[in-house]
């Protein structure tokens, strides 16, 4: 049997990159899906997911939205049956602006969809999954919420509360058998990271990208991916309250110029 086999899951940010992988093969293993975007393109990923003999729906909505994400998982309550995985993987990363030079409406802006939206997808998912006594939720954080040096203040400063929103809400829910993990993605190529590539590659240096993780290399959406549909599944039964990296081993270590 497929590992999500009549089973319903929710994946917001699925317009593109880590959020569409994990929609498609969510399907592929037997997923009924709703994918939720604010972007138009989630509606393909709906579509490709159809075309391969799955099931999905598309709906275009703001992860940082109470009354989106509450239309969201009633949605998947409506069209099929109820929600046993949510993933909560819709982010912005916000731009490279001087610390010194940023403003509370930068900090507003990467919260809202970062970690108060992550909040109400666990909050609005909770609120289904109880009365199965099951479910699991898994959040996007990143290794820029472990420690400094990949990404802005704003958005890094997000991630870590990711990461602590995780643990506390595990713990918050503690007795209604739902499960709450995090994935902390490292250099993965997706819309969210492209400037990065496009500028390697416009200087000829792709091969360098990733090259401070032990693997030396970047990572794939689709290897995010199958880190959720591990989580979304029983597979990982015994995993709550977790904040996984899935970065090559990049945080697995500080800065050094070499070994001897």
């Amino acid at each position: 049997m497929k590992r999500l086999e009549g089973r319903a899951a929710l994946v917001t940010g699925a317009a593109s990159g880590i959020g569409r992988a994990s929609a498609k093969i969510f399907a592929e293993e037997g997923a009924w899906v709703v994918c939720v975007d604010r972007a138009k393109e989630v509606e393909e990923t709906a579509a490709i997911i159809t075309e391969a003999g799955g099931q999905a729906i598309a709906m275009i909505g703001d992860a940082g939205s109470e009354d989106d994400v509450k239309r969201a998982v009633d949605l998947a309550v409506s069209e099929f049956g109820g929600l046993d995985a949510c993933y909560a993987n819709a982010g912005i990363s916000g731009d490279w602006t001087p610390f010194l030079e940023l403003t509370a409406d930068h900090w507003l802006k990467i919260l809202q969809v970062n970690l108060i939206g992550v909040f109400l997808a666990i909050k609005h998912s909770a609120r289904v999954m109880t009365p199965k006594g099951k479910g699991s939720i898994i959040c996007t954080a990143s290794v820029a919420g472990i420690r400094s040096g990949a990404g802005p203040a704003p958005y890094s400063a997000s991630k870590a509360g990711v990461i602590n929103l995780v643990t506390t809400s595990a713990n918050f829910l503690m007795g209604t058998g739902i499960r709450v993990n995090a994935i902390c993605p490292g250099l993965i190529e997706t819309g969210m990271t492209k400037p990065i590539f496009d500028r390697a590659r416009e200087r000829g240096s792709e091969g360098k990208i990733g090259q401070l993780n032990p693997l030396k290399r970047y990572g794939e959406p689709e290897e995010i991916a199958r880190t959720a549909l591990f989580l979304a599944s029983d597979d990982s039964s015994y995993v709550n309250g977790q904040a996984i990296p899935v970065d090559g081993g990049l945080s697995s270590s500080l800065p050094v110029t070499g070994r001897g």
